[in-house]
């Protein structure tokens, strides 16, 4: 089963007003309701909507015994200015499909045609449309669904674009492929003052010169060692900005990594113990929350097999070259109850970065990455 010319067109087409309409996290409302009204035609055996938020399940039931194969997209956009200068440009001003989730979207949603054309033999297709991907909430927010029981995949797949490798081509292996990572907000406490007069006051201002240094130096190993650990800080803010008062707070954001899950705890613990000294020895109070918190993304060596079957009959060039990578990326969750596997499918070398002000996803994809998912599910599900 494949797409047709007109498919293709028509699927173009769709991505593209879905790049021109970007909702970022946990606003994906109208993109939610773009990927029902576009599947439709494609007859689901059941639609599942407002999953962990606006999430979208459409179920391909083949009416037989097997497994469940699911495949999933993101819906999000990012809340970046386009500069791209591509006629589809968002005509949302700050916010932009820079991370090529309309594509993955379309990709899935030409799946969603062929299988509604030709049922699984066996067992049945989920066709997950996640939200929140880019603030690691999503995935989060569709497994604690009590509805997600009626999923319960045993296999789960996914794939990104990723500019910087030739077009087409896979990177795909076992094991890690995206680092676990979470925000951690500090809050130091202590007493404004005069700026006359800041001995009357507690500033935070050697506490967070100490910080500033003392977190990136908690990294640990090479990043080729499962105990890596990365700390990097994002942010900082002390007082107000004013000239007449000593401040009394102040503020540090700082990103956590590790490749293993197991690894963050222990970094986590031994960062609140740092700030718990540093603020001590200043008389400042301290307080920390986190945020944007993504497990580890592993791919499973049974799920990696499917799919290098699928990209071996499809004459795919597939490679291990440059994972794992240190970013991580909501998926992970999925693969804790089930046997999961993600791969990144080049864009180009010389194509804009993710993330950039003038991305855009690579339409050609399209065809690829369907017939990729395509084969996996035929092939399990034969």
């Amino acid at each position: 089963m494949t797409l047709t010319n007109r498919d293709i067109v028509e699927l173009i087409a769709w991505r593209r007003k879905l790049h021109q309409q970007p909702e970022i996290s946990n606003e994906e409302e109208k993109t939610a309701r773009e990927v029902v009204d576009f599947l439709a035609d494609t007859r689901p055996d059941k639609v599942l909507t407002g999953l962990g938020g606006h999430g979208v399940a459409a179920i391909y039931e083949s009416g037989k015994e097997g497994p469940t194969v699911m495949f999933r997209s993101e819906l999000d956009a990012l809340p970046i200015e386009e500069l791209s200068g591509v006629p589809h440009s968002s005509l949302v001003p700050g916010k932009s499909h820079m991370c090529g989730h309309d594509g993955h979207t379309a990709i899935l949603a030409a799946l969603g045609r062929q299988l509604g054309r030709a049922r699984p033999a066996r067992g049945r297709v989920v066709l997950m449309f996640q939200p929140a991907e880019e603030t690691g909430n999503g995935a989060a927010g569709v497994v604690a669904d009590p509805r997600f029981g009626e999923i319960a995949p045993d296999f789960a797949f996914s794939l990104h674009n990723l500019p910087g490798v030739p077009f087409g081509e896979v990177r795909l292996k076992p094991g890690v492929v995206n680092c676990a990572s979470r925000g951690m907000r500090i809050v130091l406490e202590g007493k404004t003052a005069h700026s006359s007069m800041p001995e009357t006051g507690i500033s935070p201002m050697m506490a967070i010169s100490q910080l500033m240094p003392a977190l990136p130096a908690l990294g640990r190993g090479t990043f080729a060692d499962d105990d890596f650990s990365m700390l990097t800080v994002t942010h900082a803010a002390m007082g107000e900005a004013v000239f007449g008062i000593a401040p009394g707070n102040a503020e540090v954001w700082a990103t956590l990594r590790t490749r293993r899950d197991e690894r963050m705890a222990n970094l986590c613990a031994t960062a609140e113990s740092l700030v718990t000294q540093i603020a001590g020895q200043h008389g400042l109070s301290a307080r920390w929350d986190y945020h944007e918190i993504f497990v580890a993304s592993v791919n499973a060596p049974d799920a990696v097999e499917h799919l290098r079957q699928a990209l071996h009959e499809e004459g795919i060039v597939q490679e291990e070259e440059g994972l794992p990578m240190r970013a991580s990326e909501d998926f992970g969750l999925f693969g804790h109850g089930a046997s999961s596997a993600m791969f990144f499918l080049g864009a180009g070398e010389r194509h804009p970065a993710l993330h950039n002000p003038d991305y855009d996803f690579p339409d050609d994809l399209i065809p690829i990455g369907s017939k990729i998912f395509m084969r996996t599910a035929r092939n399990l599900l034969s």
